[in-house]
């Protein structure tokens, strides 16, 4: 509990809101990170998604527009009233509310598909964060973090955050795609995984 209590004090969120940049090359990946989550979760055939560490909403809007009945949690009260403001704007019923992680519990909490992208990267403990989640599947999650080395490098290729080698601020951990897979498989089973540039996304069911 306590590596909880310090993640909710240091965890960060997006540096910026990369789902309104107006740069082309940027525009396309995050399309295209969108639409691998979206074609995973009409795979699993659930009905309910959670979304924690929503942020400003796009990704559980895009998941509410596909019929998914959805709710969506983030730390952040700033970013949830903005989620809030997008699915009103977009005339989408989606429930957000502000609550870490380790706040969250069943039942109310859990859901058929839990998704949880870009959060674990910026846990203290991730372990505990993907223990989290598995714990609230029933049976399914999906959960993607920055492709590394290649996430570094695209930074450095656009001068972005030369000075820390191409990390962005508030990344504690990185893993290669080999090295995710092997921590998210000794927790759930993994069902597939996809590569859209430049992240790694596994859908995963709970082990019965």
């Amino acid at each position: 509990m306590e590596n909880f209590r310090r993640m909710s004090a240091t965890a960060g969120g997006n540096v910026y809101d990369k789902y309104a940049t107006r740069n082309p090359i940027e525009r396309r990946m995050v399309s295209g990170f969108i639409d691998c989550v979206r074609e995973l979760a009409g795979q699993t055939g659930a009905r309910e998604v959670h979304e924690v560490g929503c942020g400003e909403g796009e990704l559980s809007l895009a998941l509410a527009r596909d019929g998914f009945a959805i709710r969506g949690s983030d730390i952040s009260a700033e970013v949830v009233d903005e989620a809030r403001k997008r699915a009103r704007a977009a005339s989408l019923d989606v429930a957000y509310r502000a609550a870490p992680i380790e706040d969250l519990e069943p039942p109310a909490d859990a859901a058929e598909l839990m998704v949880c992208c870009e959060v674990l990267e910026h846990l203290p403990d991730p372990e505990a964060g993907l223990e989290k989640i598995a714990s609230l599947a029933r049976p399914g999650l999906i959960v993607s973090v920055p492709r590394e080395p290649l996430w570094r490098a695209l930074n450095l290729a656009r001068f972005k955050y030369v000075g820390d080698l191409g990390n962005t601020p508030g990344h504690l951990n990185h893993w290669s795609p080999r090295r995710f897979l092997e921590f998210v498989d000794e927790r759930v089973e993994i069902v597939e995984t996809r590569s859209p540039l430049p992240w790694t996304v596994v859908l995963g069911r709970v082990r019965s």
